[in-house]
């Protein structure tokens, strides 16, 4: 087994890569703690889904870098990471963690604008006359 796991997860836009490691349950997001990184209790709570659902909070330190998007979609994607993360160290949680959708990339992505319209699917305002 290697000392340290790294995985990537993405959501839309939104790229985080995990280096986690046996330890106490310290989290870093950015270089900052993952309170201050993610402050919205959602966000937090979202981004430490897989941990809490696997009960593995305090024996793993977790290392995150993440870039792109905004912080909805950097949360998305912490939790996709933390969750491959996860099921590399230990693969009978992968059941729990399937069940839960923890281990699906969310393939929603923002939809193009077309030409000829205001926005992705929104039109110009029409004028009968």
């Amino acid at each position: 087994m290697k000392e340290v796991i790294d995985t990537v997860g993405r959501r839309k836009t939104s790229v985080a890569r995990v280096f986690m490691s046996p330890g106490k349950g310290k989290i870093v997001v950015n270089k900052l703690p993952v309170e201050e990184y993610f402050k919205d209790e959602f966000k937090r709570s979202q981004a430490l889904k897989p941990l809490v659902t696997a009960e593995k909070q305090d024996e793993f330190d977790i290392k995150v870098n993440v870039k792109g998007g905004g912080l909805t979609g950097q949360s998305g994607a912490v939790c996709l990471a933390i969750a491959r993360a996860l099921v590399e160290f230990d693969e009978s949680i992968r059941p729990t963690l399937r069940t839960e959708r923890l281990l699906t990339r969310d393939p929603r992505m923002v939809e193009r604008k077309k030409y000829g319209k205001k926005k992705a699917r929104k039109s110009f305002q029409f004028s009968k006359r």
